[in-house]
Formats: C-alpha cells, structure tokens, sequence
C-alpha cells in the first residue's frame, strides 16, 4: 500500500514549514504540490530530502505556478505536458517502479468574469480543459493517478451552496462540463467520490472570509481520480481540514488517499 496527498501549498518558499509538518504528521509516501511559485532550484528540497523524501521531479515557474511531485519511494521523471500551449509551469508527472504513473495538475483558475469575451483567463482554462480531453482521447492514460488543484467543484455538494455559486468561476455548469469530458476521455474515476459518495466536502476556503471555519463556504477544487484499471485499489480517502487553521495557511488543504498496490 501507498499513500497520495496533493496539496496547492501557494509558495513551497514561504510554507516550507508547513510542508515539513505534513511530511511528519501524515507521512504520505508521495506529495503533490501545486502553485509552488518557485524555479525548480530554489524549491527547498534538501529540506525535503532530509525528511525522507529523497525523490521530486517538477517543474518551476518564478513567482507564478510551478508543480513538483516529492516521494520517499523511487520515481522518474515522466515529462509534462503544456496544455493550451501557455507556457505555464501547470502539469509534471513521475512514475513509480511499479509502472504506476502520478500526474500533477495544476489547472488555471480562470480569473472573476466566467465570460471568455471579456475575460481572457476563462478562455484559457476553457481550453486547458479541452486539450486535457484531447491528450487523453489520444493517449488513453492506464495505471495512472492524477491529482492536483483543478479548481472545478463538480458536484453540487461540493461546494457551500450550487444555487449561489452557479454563476462564480470554478462551479459554472460550462467548467463542469469541460471537466467531465476531460475526464470521461480519460476513464478517470474520482477516488475521493468513490470513498465519499454523499456530503458535502470542501478543499478550499477563500482568505477573504476571516471566519472561514464558522461560516464554511468553501470548495472541493483539489482532486484525486485513478483510471479504471486501478481505482477499486483507492481507500481512506480524507481531506486534513485542520490544515486550514494552521498558522499562515494556504487557502487550500491536503486530500489524501490509499492505494492497495505493490510497490
């Protein structure tokens, strides 16, 4: 058995500290991050390494963006992909020994006007989505794992109201859409959904809200999906909610899961 988490950690920099806490408290044997905001050599790996965590591949971008996959089981770089040709540090992937791919997504978020007419950012996501799809449909992904910040809340109960957030940006029924074909193309199943059928399950809750644990409006835009081919081994899959009240937090928490596959 092995262990995924994926975090958007929002600076590996700044909260390096907090990624050497969930290394210790949680122990996954692999840790996605996403919005490192960092070049590949500034990340403090050797911190990580030092923990156990003796393996990253990623890929860096200054200030903006930036992926990176931290395991203490042996992986290879896998390459990544730039969808929509943005030039953005968004995708890195690693295979494990066992043959099992890991891929770590980092989806645009898509700006505040859910219009591409008048808000490039939108149209972009929109077309990260639709070449996602199309890479997918070409390549049929087999023993593989994505996960990673693809700020989408599918699902009604996945966010803090369906009603009031069909017109904001990550829950517009034109994302959901995008998102499912995407993952249709793929024949990923959503693992967390899969452990978790019913309920409402949030991963982020926006920093404007100084109260974010009392009112709870939050989101559930950090994924774990596996092809079909492996899924049924995903289990114990959780989201580290108290995570969120950490000190100096990032606006999104840890989801974990389980995987019944050798290593």
């Amino acid at each position: 058995m092995f262990t995924v988490a994926t975090w958007n950690i929002n600076s590996v920099r700044l909260r390096s500290a907090l990624v050497l806490r969930l290394l210790t408290d949680e122990a996954p044997d692999i840790l996605c991050l996403q919005e490192c905001k960092s070049p590949v050599d500034k990340i403090p790996a050797q911190l990580f390494h030092d923990a156990g965590y003796r393996w990253m591949v990623a890929r860096g971008q200054r200030g903006y963006n930036g992926v990176a996959i931290l395991s203490r089981l042996p992986i290879a770089d896998a390459g990544e992909r730039d969808h929509a040709g943005l030039g953005h540090a968004r995708h890195v992937a690693a295979r494990l020994e066992n043959g099992v791919t890991v891929h770590n997504f980092y989806v645009p978020a898509g700006g505040d006007e859910p219009d591409r007419a008048v808000n490039v950012k939108f149209g972009q996501k929109l077309d990260y989505l639709t070449d996602m799809r199309d890479a997918f449909r070409a390549d049929r992904p087999e023993r593989s794992i994505l996960v990673g910040d693809l700020n989408i809340a599918p699902r009604e109960d996945d966010v803090w109201s369906h009603k009031a957030l069909l017109r904001t940006v990550s829950h517009t029924p034109i994302e959901v859409a995008h998102l499912a074909e995407a993952q249709d193309a793929g024949g990923w199943v959503d693992v967390t959904r899969q452990d978790i059928p019913a309920g409402k399950l949030f991963s982020w809750w926006s920093y404007r809200n100084r109260d974010w644990s009392a009112s709870d409006r939050g989101r559930r835009l950090d994924h774990i999906w596996a092809t079909a081919d492996i899924a049924a081994s995903g289990h114990d899959s959780r989201i580290l909610r108290p995570v969120r009240g950490w000190d100096q937090p990032s606006d999104h928490v840890p989801v974990m899961a389980c995987f019944d596959l050798p290593v």
